[in-house]
């Protein structure tokens, strides 16, 4: 999410001074590399880069032949074999062993359904949208639909007429039966093998941190850098400050009972009670708990939260902790308030992503799953 924000900045700076770009997109991946389907990379005509496709080792070329793009006005697929023994090709030992499919379009200043615009519209609001884009490992030497398609919501915005005719067809059944759990890649073989990334863009996880303290700081710092939008809750006027936090995009100040009237959740958000305050966390937590989160983080020794939950229960509120993670934080021997601010969000992806905390090393097969 961060990257395709910056991704957009860049492109409007781009278009403000009339400067040519392309943008080049992981549409594939078979086997292991850095970066998965939906990493994208802008391109401006000088050779300037926003965002990466890998870890550094596919730009170079990509650069090149973005720049090639740009000059031909034509859309390119691009392969990266790095199972192949001979990596030295690309100048650097990739170190991978994937193949990568990018995907390289040109973008069109005058269009305003070109795929950036259409990426503008997906992170607009904060509703999921699904981005469609068409490409041909079979025909790669050939000129590419490319992301031609956005829906959010009931609205459509893009290109349709860009498809083949045959495959709109499908592809209208396939958005209205497409179920939002996670993005994924579909070939039509009888279709001359066109395949589509069907691409989830999910808004940014909201961060709904109550506390103003020093040892938050560094919480909304980890916000920051991971991307996420940081809403800032206390009632002490003199902490909860933007020059303080200036991390958040908004800050809301004063007593549990009236800032929880101004909160807004959604399935993207996060909440931190991290006050130091029991009787503030008995009325935000009684609050939250009414709202559909999958993560409430409680700062404190477990005894802290059974005593909230008790006091909860004897105003006849039912306490289901499904959702609640007490005390917040992996244990990873966190100390230091930076610390278990590293803590807290590894738990946080961790809760989001569904994904059991394990090391690495230990995990059966691939890092990656398989598909997107």
């Amino acid at each position: 999410m961060k990257e395709l924000k910056q991704i957009i900045q860049a492109y409007e700076a781009c278009k403000a001074e009339n400067q040519a770009m392309a943008l080049a997109t992981v549409v594939k991946v078979d086997g292991s590399a850095y970066r998965r389907p939906g990493a994208r990379m802008l391109v401006t005509q000088d050779g300037t880069l926003t965002g990466a496709i890998s870890g550094g080792c596919l730009e170079g070329d990509a650069l090149r032949k973005a720049q090639t793009v740009i000059f031909q006005g034509k859309s390119m697929l691009v392969t990266y074999d790095t199972t192949d023994e001979d990596d030295q090709k690309f100048g650097v030992g990739l170190g991978c062993n994937g193949i990568i499919h990018v995907l390289i379009e040109p973008i069109d200043l005058n269009d305003p359904k070109n795929p950036i615009e259409l990426i503008k519209e997906a992170l607009s609001d904060r509703q999921i949208s699904l981005l469609l884009t068409v490409f041909s490992i079979p025909r790669s030497k050939s000129e590419q639909i490319g992301t031609v398609f956005l829906k959010k919501g009931n609205h459509e915005y893009g290109s349709a007429e860009k498809l083949p005719p045959q495959l709109w067809l499908r592809l209208k059944h396939e958005i209205q039966s497409f179920e939002g759990g996670q993005s994924q890649i579909q070939t039509f073989e009888d279709l001359e093998g066109i395949s589509v990334f069907f691409e989830l863009i999910k808004p940014a996880t909201r961060v709904l941190l109550f506390g103003a303290g020093n040892d938050t700081i560094p919480v909304a710092k980890f916000a920051e850098l991971l991307g996420f939008e940081l809403i800032l809750i206390d009632g002490r006027k003199n902490l909860a400050t933007q020059s303080r936090f200036p991390q958040a995009k908004q800050i809301i100040q004063g007593p549990a009972e009236e800032v929880i009237d101004r909160i807004e959740t959604d399935l993207n958000t996060v909440a931190l009670l991290m006050t130091h305050n029991f009787e503030y966390e008995v009325v935000v937590l009684e609050k939250l708990l009414t709202c559909m989160i999958p993560y409430i983080g409680i700062l404190g020794p477990k005894r802290k939260t059974e005593k909230l939950v008790q006091r909860l229960n004897s105003k006849g509120v039912e306490v289901s902790m499904e959702n609640i993670y007490a005390p917040i934080g992996l244990e990873i021997g966190a100390e230091t308030s930076e610390e278990i601010a590293l803590s807290i969000f590894a738990e946080i992806k961790a809760v989001l992503n569904q994904k059991q905390p394990i090391f690495l090393r230990d995990k059966e097969g691939p890092i990656h799953e398989k598909g997107v």
